[in-house]
């Protein structure tokens, strides 16, 4: 059974959802009606994370930077190393277009 099979009607639309949004607002209002701060705040955390982890921070540095636990500094490594590159894939068109706008301004 392939991913797509698995995936549930309800993740579906979850997820043809977020790709309809258009600004960081629209982001940020949804994500905030979607999601507690609390949540918010731990995706957040597991993003930077793993953009630390792919610049090729310890463990040390980004516990005592992220303040996230080195449990979960664990599984988010795992998931970049065999994972479906979905860290990597999103970390690297931001950091691309961060790039990009840099030039711009």
């Amino acid at each position: 059974m392939s991913r797509k099979e698995k995936m549930s009607r309800q993740t579906e639309v979850l997820f043809r959802a977020i790709l309809e949004l258009q600004t960081i607002e629209e982001c940020q209002d949804f994500f905030e009606d979607l999601c507690t701060m609390k949540e918010l705040s731990d995706m957040a955390q597991r993003v930077e994370t793993a953009n630390m982890l792919l610049d090729g921070k310890t463990y040390e540095q980004i516990v005592k930077e992220v303040e996230i636990s080195t449990a979960t500094i664990s599984r988010i490594n795992r998931c970049i190393q065999y994972g479906n590159g979905g860290y990597r894939t999103i970390l690297g068109r931001v950091s691309a277009e961060e790039k990009s706008s840099d030039v711009l301004e």
